[in-house]
């Protein structure tokens, strides 16, 4: 039999985790995947956590696992998103809300196109428009924004996602030094196929416009240009995030961080 032991410090929290104690963190798509990854992480950090999604019965879910506020949001209003971020106090704006559409270019439905491009970067921008004043106000935010390997590379049959995750990037480095004598940091983290919802409902799409069986589309589709040959687990994700947001990661602003198991080191 193995025993794990985990050591944990003064606080109570797992050793090596940040003191987020008396921060406030708002975070995007919190209901599953890596947005409650990250809820989860930060709140054992010690922040007040501010959950939003669009999807109820999850956000209901993960209030009954942690202490969370909830709000049920569409961030494709674009206002509401908006007004969110400006009355929520947040010292930590987690941007992670997404969602996946596979065609190839000419079958690209122009309403998808637009519709992921609001979420996934109008919606960004105008939580960052909403959360600065408050952050400007008290000399001190962490932005993170979900972004993706995708943000660093291109791949076939996914335009609007990676249209709107390589405008992500150059959004948080411009909040990066425009937030960098406020005691803001602005980064992103690019993790590849994480073991998430979103990615296991691609894998039929995925099947379909490459042409073969759903089961061999993690391995020969998703995982063929990284060397580390898994999916990257939502903790892991967390993880990063949990660091970016830290008082000791003040350093670190208007970076990609990739957590892709090699795939940009071709």
């Amino acid at each position: 039999m193995t025993t794990t032991i985990t050591s944990t410090d003064a606080t109570g929290r797992p050793a090596g985790m940040p003191d987020l104690s008396g921060r406030t963190a708002l975070v995007t798509g919190a209901a599953s995947g890596i947005g409650r990854a990250c809820a989860r992480h930060l709140a054992a950090a010690g922040a007040k956590v501010r959950a939003v999604d669009v999807n109820a019965e999850g956000l209901d879910s993960l209030a009954a696992e942690i202490t969370a506020e909830t709000e049920v949001l569409d961030l494709t209003d674009l206002d509401a998103a908006e007004r969110v971020a400006a009355g929520a106090g947040a010292d930590i704006l987690v941007n992670n809300a997404g969602v996946q559409l596979v065609r190839p270019l000419e079958e690209f439905p122009p309403d998808g196109f637009e519709r992921i491009l609001r979420l996934m970067l109008h919606a960004p921008f105008r939580l960052i428009r909403g959360a600065l004043p408050h952050m400007y106000g008290q000399g001190w935010g962490r932005i993170v924004n979900i972004s993706s390997v995708h943000g660093l590379r291109a791949s076939p049959y996914k335009a609007a996602y990676v249209a709107a995750k390589h405008g992500l990037e150059g959004l948080s480095k411009v909040a990066a030094l425009e937030g960098a004598a406020h005691g803001v940091t602005s980064n992103c983290v690019c993790p590849a196929y994480v073991r998430t919802p979103l990615v296991e409902r691609q894998i039929a799409d995925q099947a379909a416009v490459h042409g073969i069986p759903e089961a061999r589309v993690i391995s020969d589709i998703m995982l063929t240009d990284s060397a580390r040959k898994e999916l990257i687990e939502p903790a892991e994700v967390a993880a990063a995030v949990g660091y970016l947001c830290a008082p000791e990661a003040a350093g670190i602003t208007g970076i990609s961080l990739p957590l892709d198991g090699g795939w940009t080191a071709h």
